[in-house]
């Protein structure tokens, strides 16, 4: 604030009645009473927040910089330059006022970190984070030691009375600590959480926060005593029996609460109301011990078990706390930094050490280690500057130094600066570095064509909702697991990621042990993941594999696409976006599903299906040895449509399975108005396009002879051949055969024209289906008959054969025409080149 307001020996004096105004009309300003002006101080402060995540955004930082940034511009760096300003908006009575209700809000945000936290991760990391994250103290520590000297002798730095032990603690504290849940914001913006990279950096940094905790509370401890060593003796044990009580009392308390709370039921208010207030008694016991209230309220979060409480707690306080409260601190951090003492060159140099220094310190000791465990170079910088991130505990060390008088105003300046830009950088710094350019896994098995018949059939399953679970089941039962060819099934499901730290702070370990997101729809992740797990036991030949994708829905499709290719899947299945209703009608379920869909039918790897789900036998899944299924392949020519014949084919081997293949053959009519057709256009693709169909007429032709020859003497496959000459005649054969049938496999037939679906796609509701499977999954059409919408991975070669990448020149068509509607004249197929 301005000067007036500086002084540290002020006396305040108001009136304890000036809580609330009697208002205007009675002549009172409003802002010289404590409640109207908080109010105005707390909307102020989260409007500029607000405003600097949204200036930032572009920017790719992390929200906990908007928020310094935000509270450093209403401090004396900028607007509190005015004197006006500082004594109308902040003036020093109102200080108080808003520190407490600031760290109300630390207190809380701080037991939701730990809620959030799962200790477990500890035990389950490797020797290689705990010696990273170890590392990555050590070295800026040291560091720190060395600058806390240059800075207590280029003049400011340690208050009297004050050790140098202590001065150095809080330094290296202030450098050498990772933040957690900031780091967990950034791996997820720049989608690494899910790689070995982002798991090793999360348990490190999960334990570096432990040690800073433990060395925050030994730093506050010395810093309150600087008289008496016994004194702060005292402080640490007892601070020690506050967390052995929490453990050994506290928590088997809260565990014989959540036993009586019958499964799947809400917890009682009065046991929510019990524990949002044992957060305030943790607080208030470890501040009277002599450690910050935040180091109770942090202990007493860690204690909470994992699953269903912890969801409620997050629930109920995640908005209010980290959108409303938290922001009042970092303001209140804005407030006490005046830029304007770094005065002089010589400050700046030293400031420009320290930040250099302190980052190449964390970035050498996690090289090092990192280069012990022979990781690559460039991932062992990005994990050193990932290791750099500071946030809440950083500040937290920063303003205890500032209360105790440790750290005067030049040194506390210099040291949000130094956490600024330190975190600042991270984001554009390692997108630079580390690219792990879509590492392409060279395999070639992208398609169930191609896949060979005595070889593990790999596929990657996507659920929604539990609702979407028996008919997959029963999708891959009838998909024929047998001794020669094993079914290998990762399910994934897709959780939309809230832009909270909750979803993502246990993603790391949801995909090493199957664990289910901790977030709302852990009931949910609990019922698919035991349904696939019940599944695996009772089928033979099956492995299943659960994870949980947590992301926004925008760029969901890269998890799954990423996640095929890591696993070398041969096909995708995927819920179509609309489920049937009670009448047998379909509704869209949700919009963001269908656009999924389209990403990964761009995108994919490897070739896609997409379920449109109308019950596959019943709800309930039959035993291996019961499934009966009534399957029909319709096939008009081309990629996709011989990739759904060889995915019946597959299926047809399972003795339980009847499978009629259908195949539409143009009939005369048909052939002139093709021929018509291309003259009218007269455009200098159709020549490409007419010479691509006659490969591909030829390669059905193989195809489909191959089928027939393999399966002649095979009672349960029928293959029959219908003539027709246009949509409506495609149609009505399609009718006669709908009601016997159990599940409809059908080509997406992208880029392919054929004058047997003309007229079709004029209504089309859901062009990403193709005309034939947009016909059957239409509402007006047979409400029990299953559809496996199929889009083959056509590679880059001449025949779709040799290995492409989802960006390689082949599919650039696919991602071009992913998302069109289609027009006259219409798009030229996949793999075409001009």
């Amino acid at each position: 604030m301005a000067d007036a307001n500086e002084s540290e020996d002020s006396i305040v004096c108001y009136a304890p009645t000036m809580i609330t105004t009697n208002g205007i009309w009675q002549g009172d300003n409003p802002l010289d009473y404590s409640l109207p002006l908080f109010i105005l101080q707390l909307t102020l402060v989260v409007v500029v927040t607000r405003i600097m995540v949204y200036i930032l955004r572009p920017l790719r930082q992390p929200r906990v910089i908007s928020e310094i940034v935000g509270g450093i511009l209403l401090g004396p760096s900028v607007l509190g330059r005015s004197k006006t300003f500082a004594n109308t908006i902040f003036p020093l009575r109102s200080v108080m006022v808003l520190e407490t209700m600031a760290n109300v809000g630390l207190l809380y945000f701080l037991f939701l970190v730990g809620v959030e936290m799962d200790i477990s991760v500890i035990k389950r990391t490797g020797r290689k984070s705990i010696a990273i994250a170890l590392a990555g103290m050590i070295l800026p520590f040291l560091f720190g030691v060395g600058f806390s000297f240059l800075v207590s002798t280029k003049g400011g730095g340690i208050s009297q009375g004050i050790s140098q032990g202590t001065y150095i603690l809080f330094f290296g504290v202030a450098l050498s600590v990772t933040a957690f849940p900031v780091l967990a914001r950034i791996l997820a913006e720049l989608k690494l959480i899910n790689t070995e990279l982002g798991r090793v950096a999360m348990s490190s940094a999960l334990i570096n926060d432990m040690c800073a905790w433990v060395l925050l509370a030994l730093a506050i401890a010395l810093a309150e005593n600087q008289s008496a060593t016994l004194a702060s003796l005292w402080v640490v044990l007892s601070s020690v029996a506050f967390v052995l009580v929490c453990i050994f009392i506290v928590r088997p308390a809260i565990a014989w609460m959540i036993r009586r709370t019958p499964e799947g039921e809400t917890y009682s208010e009065f046991y929510i109301c019990l524990i949002l207030t044992g957060v305030m008694i943790s607080g208030f016991i470890t501040d009277a011990i002599g450690t910050h209230s935040v180091f109770g309220a942090f202990v007493f979060g860690l204690i909470i078990p994992n699953g269903p409480l912890g969801v409620t707690l997050i629930e109920k306080l995640e908005d209010f706390v980290s959108g409303l409260l938290l922001p009042l601190y970092f303001a209140i951090s804005g407030l006490r930094t005046d830029v304007s003492k770094i005065a002089g060159a010589t400050s700046w140099v030293v400031l420009g050490i320290i930040i250099f220094f302190s980052s190449a310190g964390k970035i050498a000791g996690t090289l090092i280690v990192s280069t012990f465990y022979q990781m690559p170079v460039r991932e062992g910088i990005t994990l050193g500057l990932l290791m750099n991130t500071k946030g809440l505990v950083e500040m937290i060390i920063l303003n205890v130094g500032k209360d105790q008088k440790v750290l005067d105003d030049k040194s506390f300046a210099a040291m949000v600066i130094v956490a600024v830009f330190v975190t600042a950088i991270i984001t554009p710094a390692v997108t630079v570095i580390y690219r792990p350019a879509r590492r392409f896994i060279p395999y070639k098995r992208r398609t169930i064509q191609r896949s060979k018949p005595d070889s593990e059939f790999r596929l990657l399953v996507c659920v929604h909702t539990p609702r979407n679970v028996p008919t997959i089941i029963n999708l891959l039962e009838a998909s024929n697991p047998t001794k020669k060819s094993p079914i290998c099934v990762y399910v994934l499901h897709l959780v939309e990621l809230t832009g909270r730290a909750s979803a993502m702070l246990i993603v790391h370990n949801t995909r090493k042990s199957g664990r289910p997101a901790l977030n709302r729809t852990q009931a949910q992740s609990d019922h698919i993941i035991n349904a696939f797990e019940n599944y695996e036991q009772h089928a033979g030949c099956v492995t299943v594999q659960p994870l949980t994708a947590i992301s926004p829905y925008s760029t969901m499709h890269e998890d799954i696409c990423n996640l095929a290719e890591d696993k070398r899947a041969a096909f995708i299945i995927i819920p179509f976006h609309k489920q049937q209703t009670v009448d047998g009608g379909m509704e869209a379920t949700n919009p963001a599903f269908r656009m999924i869909n389209q990403n990964v039918l761009a995108n994919s790897p490897c070739s896609v299906g997409i379920l449109v789900d109308r019950g596959l036998n019943g709800s309930t899944r039959l035993a291996a040895n019961q499934v009966a299924h009534h399957i029909a392949v319709l096939f008009f020519g081309g990629p996709d449509d011989r990739e759904a014949l060889a995915y019946g084919w597959r299926m047809c081997e399972h003795p339980g399975i009847n499978l009629t293949v259908m195949r539409f053959v143009p009939g005369e009519e048909a052939i002139d108005t093709t021929a018509g057709s291309t003259n009218e256009l007269g455009d200098s693709r159709i020549l490409s396009i007419v010479t691509d169909s006659d490969k591909d007429k030829q390669l059905d032709e193989e195809y489909v002879n191959e089928f027939r020859m393999k399966n002649a003497n095979d009672e349960s496959i029928v293959y029959t051949e219908k003539i027709v000459n246009n949509g409506e005649e495609t149609v009505a054969a399609i009718r006669s055969i709908d009601s016997s049938h159990d599940l409809f496999i059908v080509g997406r037939g992208q880029g392919m024209i054929s004058p047997l679906t003309a007229g079709l796609t004029d209504w089309s509701e859901c062009p990403e289906l193709g005309a034939i499977g947009d016909l059957l999954a239409s509402s007006d059409f047979a409400a029990t008959v299953s559809v496996l919408v199929v889009q083959q991975y056509v590679g880059v070669g001449p025949q779709g054969e040799g290995v492409g990448t989802p960006d390689s020149p082949g599919d650039s068509n696919d991602l071009q025409f992913g998302h069109m509607n289609r027009r006259s004249p219409p798009p030229p197929p996949r793999g075409y080149s001009p």
